[in-house]
């Protein structure tokens, strides 16, 4: 565990929390490091069968530290390729919220922006309090973005997307579950007990099942032809039904049940 992620296991479910409440968890390199290497070992590991990303305190991530990039001049000891190469490493933690063969859930409170805002839209649900406040932010602070947040957004608005980057409003929560970015608004207080509860809904599901899911739901946002598309189905449909949760959602809707997924 490190200082500015905090990592937690219940269930099934890998929790983890940005943890610098103090500067509404803006992200730093030392926290994009250990998220990413959280990712890569819970994409790995078979007791993970869902993740759920949070913020401590009042804000889920208000994308990257402003007052630091201000006073960054380490910048100048690096070249172009070099200090790309490091954003694109960090950004890694993008593509595994979106790809990872299990369930990934953002739960958002407060300032969600910039990479924090792409580090949302990465994951496959998202739910949110009344107080969230949700924006672009990057074409304030003179950048063009990061961590994946236009794909995300074309993907997500279509031709909206180019007034959202653009304009950068400022979403409340009941715009922004208007537009489709998020899926749910709860009550601050109802907001980590219904995050929670929906992961855990998800890490109970037939976990290799919903990762062959996410695989066609990707090959279709990748621009896949209908025959690539249903060749790939066809193969992963069978798959799913070579398993042990196949079999038992069979003999569980025959013997009228709730059916036991072990993930095998």
């Amino acid at each position: 565990m490190h200082d500015e992620l905090i990592e937690r296991h219940e269930d099934g479910v890998l929790v983890l929390t940005l943890n610098r409440p103090d500067r509404l968890n803006a992200l730093t390199p030392a926290m994009t490091t250990a998220l990413l290497a959280a990712l890569r070992s819970a994409a790995l590991d078979p007791a993970v069968r869902a993740v759920m990303l949070t913020g401590a305190g009042r804000g889920f991530c208000a994308g990257g530290d402003v007052k630091d990039m201000a006073n960054d001049d380490h910048m100048a000891k690096q070249t172009l390729e070099e200090r790309a190469q490091q954003v694109r490493e960090a950004t890694e933690c993008s593509r595994l919220l979106h790809e990872m063969a299990k369930p990934t859930v953002a739960v958002l409170r407060g300032a969600v922006a910039g990479a924090g805002l792409s580090l949302a839209l990465a994951c496959d649900l998202r739910i949110a309090s009344e107080t969230l406040k949700l924006t672009s932010a990057f074409v304030k602070v003179g950048l063009s973005g990061d961590f994946g947040g236009a794909w995300f957004l074309s993907k997500l608005l279509g031709p909206r997307a180019r007034e959202f980057v653009l304009l950068s409003p400022v979403l409340d929560a009941q715009a922004a579950l208007a537009m489709g970015l998020v899926g749910r608004v709860v009550g601050d207080a109802e907001l980590d007990e219904q995050g929670l509860a929906l992961a855990l809904r998800l890490a109970s599901g037939p976990t290799i099942t919903i990762g062959h899911i996410k695989a066609n739901l990707d090959l279709a946002e990748r621009g896949a032809t209908l025959a690539e598309a249903l060749d790939q189905e066809a193969l992963r449909h069978i798959r799913c039904g070579m398993t042990e949760d196949h079999k038992e959602a069979a003999r569980a809707f025959v013997e009228k049940r709730a059916p036991n997924f072990v993930n095998r």
